[in-house]
């Protein structure tokens, strides 16, 4: 079999977790890299890649390329995709496809009527972990699924600058909670009802965002998930899923630096989580890209699609809704002119 021709659109730090992944797969070939940055540049061709540049264009178009990888920045995916599919790539793409629904919208017609195979990349669907609770939930192990609690919390919050620019928390931090409250259960969400606050840092206030919310999902069947956030936790990376159902109940805790205990007079102690996504999904992030290479070359269908994206952004943009409205907010009322409105 002939090996899959890989192109990297972005080497910041996701773009090379992914690079270095692919670069370890026998049935992948990274013919091409682009990045605006010449340090970023340099890193591509100290991995061996021949074809390096700062220009999407000239990426595309400067060797034969069978799949697309998008990590740069979100202002640039929806563009990205389009341009790649219409040359008919294969594409991976880092969430979100764009901030805006009409957009991601038409992205997806273009992808549906070129036939491409595009990925939207929620790492959190192929943690071991996470993975095992949807197995067992779809095994029928707790029963009838009553209740999902998601605890997201991150151990710092990203500059200002960033926040400016990402959505705010519901866009760039709570849509994989949103996805994985979707993927967990297999089901739709009907009505999203947030409530959030500024508790951390008074900058994030100021760029009309929040930075500590708690949201609860309300399903198509009536059941529920409610999802806590926060940018700052400072015991680590808190990343915690439990699923309730009618004969009992399924939940991953957190991975830790290592599993000792240490008991004493004193109490007892064992070590703190993981730092951040890096080291927790590191595992994750492999098996994504495995997983999409996989489905490329069996025909089968990608792990995460395009609808998964949208679906996610939908509940995003509600989620903005019901916190500027102080009310539960129907996935219904959202179309393709809904914004995002920063809180201020």
């Amino acid at each position: 079999m002939n090996k899959l021709k890989f192109a990297i659109a972005g080497l910041g730090r996701i773009g090379k977790i992914h690079l270095e992944n692919l670069l370890q797969m026998n049935n992948v070939n990274v013919v091409a890299a682009m990045d605006p940055m010449e340090d970023l540049q340099d890193y591509a061709k100290g991995k061996g890649i021949l074809n390096v540049t700062g220009s999407y264009e000239t990426m595309l178009n400067a060797t034969d390329i069978d799949v697309v990888v998008i990590c740069s920045p979100t202002n640039t995916h929806a563009n990205y995709v389009e341009q790649a599919a219409k040359m008919g790539k294969h594409i991976f793409c880092e969430k979100p496809l764009d901030l805006s629904l009409k957009r991601v919208v038409e992205v997806l017609d273009v992808v549906k009527e070129t036939g491409i195979k595009l990925m939207i990349g929620f790492n959190r669907r192929f943690d071991k972990e996470f993975k095992k609770v949807n197995a067992l939930v779809n095994e029928g192990a707790i029963g009838n699924h009553h209740l999902v609690k998601i605890t997201s919390r991150d151990p710092g919050a990203p500059p200002v600058s960033y926040i400016e620019k990402s959505g705010g928390l519901f866009l760039d931090m709570t849509i994989h909670d949103f996805d994985i409250a979707r993927f967990i259960v297999n089901k739709e969400v009907n009505e999203v009802y947030a409530k959030g606050a500024v508790l951390v840092d008074p900058k994030i206030g100021e760029v009309g965002d929040i930075d500590s919310a708690v949201i609860t999902l309300t399903y198509e069947d009536g059941t529920m998930a409610i999802i806590d956030n926060s940018r700052e936790s400072a015991y680590g990376y808190d990343q915690r899923v439990e699923v309730f159902g009618s004969k009992g109940m399924v939940k991953a805790e957190n991975n830790l630096h290592d599993s000792h205990q240490l008991f004493t007079s004193q109490g007892n102690q064992r070590s703190l989580p993981l730092h951040f996504f890096l080291e927790r999904y590191a595992e994750a992030y492999k098996t994504e890209m495995s997983d999409y290479v996989t489905s490329l070359e069996e025909g089968t269908p990608v792990p995460a699609n395009g609808n998964d994206g949208l679906q996610s952004l939908k509940i995003g943009l509600a989620a903005i809704k019901s916190l500027q409205e102080n009310r539960p907010v129907k996935l219904t009322e959202i179309n393709q002119s809904q914004e995002i409105k920063m809180l201020k």
